[in-house]
């Protein structure tokens, strides 16, 4: 039997009050622990052996070095609603990470909802436009009173910390503030969760899954046209309804000759900022966080296939 792993004590946001405010009183707060793993028996049984008939929503985030293609995971962070869970790669190599990364292991995400996608949703339902490239940040979507009015100073100072040293959270054993600070990225968002899921309408909810399903596929070439991966939810029946069906969304790859992909871009990002700006599109470039020669589009299919026309119309125009 494995023996049990150190944990930590912090605080963990509980349900709202009837007013639909975040109780920020810590007395009234669960004291949860803090739980650091480095063999997978350490995990949850529910985790581990997830069941249909069970539905199980954790608050999930990785922090390591340059996270990309061929970067280091040094922690996930999982949070249930009465513990939270370090993973440490660092110490749990590679067989605990067997839940990580595609590149590096394999691993295909599923079944993920974006805080960024579900907040770009329920603002438009709201009838507020989201400017291009416009994306709230985490520390944004904590002080929003909307879904959780919680300010987080300490952020700054750890990024501080990531500046004066990139290799700062390979480092062990695991300072106070390293736990503090990777527990503090999980520890609302089972609670920004629920708010957020009681907003979105059901063609909300329907957006939010296909285009997260979109993103995960983002960076992940194979050569089966993703074949291997789950499918894209279909539109509900109820969505279906002459004249307001919702188009169907897609993910496509375009290639870009070796060593022309700064023509794409344009100078300060001016050339994939006019072509964002006249798709309604989401428009990626692989880079160093993934595939240098490749330009990713997600969006609805005659918005992304008026973006590839632009692009490779710019293409040709590079001989």
């Amino acid at each position: 039997m494995a023996s049990p792993s150190p944990s930590h004590p912090t605080y963990i946001s509980m349900p709202s009050d009837p007013d639909g405010k975040l109780i920020d009183n810590e007395d009234l707060l669960a004291l949860v622990p803090i739980h650091i793993v480095t063999i997978p028996s350490q995990l949850p049984e529910e985790f581990l052996e997830p069941s249909l008939e069970r539905k199980l929503v954790v608050g999930f985030d990785c922090e390591g070095v340059d996270l990309c293609r061929h970067g280091t995971l040094c922690i996930m962070q999982i949070a249930f609603p009465d513990a939270i869970y370090l993973v440490d790669a660092i110490q749990g190599g590679e067989m605990l990470m067997k839940a990580s990364l595609y590149f590096q292991y394999g691993i295909k995400l599923h079944n993920v909802v974006d805080t960024q996608i579900a907040y770009s949703l329920i603002e438009e339902q709201e009838g507020r436009k989201r400017l291009v490239d416009d994306y709230i940040s985490f520390v944004g979507l904590l002080a929003d009173p909307r879904y959780c009015g919680v300010s987080y100073l300490e952020k700054q100072e750890v990024r501080d910390l990531l500046r004066q040293n990139p290799d700062f959270w390979t480092h062990r054993p695991l300072s106070e503030l390293m736990v503090r600070a990777a527990a503090d990225d999980v520890r609302f968002l089972l609670h920004i969760y629920h708010k957020m899921m009681e907003k979105l309408s059901e063609r909300s909810l329907w957006y939010l899954a296909v285009r997260g399903a979109l993103y995960c596929r983002c960076f992940c070439i194979n050569d089966n046209d993703f074949a291997d991966w789950p499918p894209l939810p279909p539109i509900p029946d109820n969505l279906i309804v002459e004249g307001s069906t919702p188009e169907e969304e897609i993910l496509s790859v375009l290639h870009v000759p070796p060593g022309k992909m700064g023509r794409i871009i344009g100078r300060r990002g001016a050339s994939i900022l006019s072509v964002k700006e006249s798709c309604n599109a989401e428009i990626l470039m692989g880079g160093a966080k993934g595939p240098p020669d490749k330009v990713f589009i997600i969006g609805p299919v005659r918005q992304v296939r008026k973006a590839e026309a632009i692009l490779r119309g710019r293409m040709l125009e590079m001989y």
